[in-house]
């Protein structure tokens, strides 16, 4: 079920997440500065290809210092963005009853675009 899921989530907008993050994390990467956020899109770009059987906890001994500092920087340079785009695409699934399993992706992953230092793939 988890393959055709991720399938599915593919062909319905999954695979266009995962190239803007992958093309925005590529952008950030450029300086230096911009590096730790450039990781953090692809963490995210690797989440959306195959989300349904993976999920995104706190790394073992989050959240530090560190990362409660870059998920400052993070919210304050504006990538709270990308949580409300992933909340909007989850209601608009969460319209049909279909739709619902690839909604609650969404929310998952807004949840995660709001405080991203500290998180890893599982």
């Amino acid at each position: 079920m988890k393959v055709l899921g991720n399938i599915i989530w593919l062909i319905v907008g999954g695979l266009v997440f995962a190239l803007i993050y992958f093309l925005v994390g590529l952008l950030m990467c450029i300086t230096i500065i911009g590096i730790p956020f450039g990781l953090q899109l692809f963490k995210f770009g690797t989440y959306s290809l195959w989300p349904f059987g993976h999920e995104i906890v706190n790394g073992p001994g989050e959240p530090g210092c560190v990362s409660i500092v870059m998920n400052l920087l993070w919210i304050l340079l504006g990538w709270w963005e990308i949580a409300i785009i992933h909340f909007v695409c989850g209601l608009i699934f969460c319209i049909t009853i279909v739709g619902i399993p690839w909604g609650l992706q969404h929310f998952k992953m807004a949840l995660a675009s709001i405080l991203p230092f500290g998180k890893e793939i599982r």
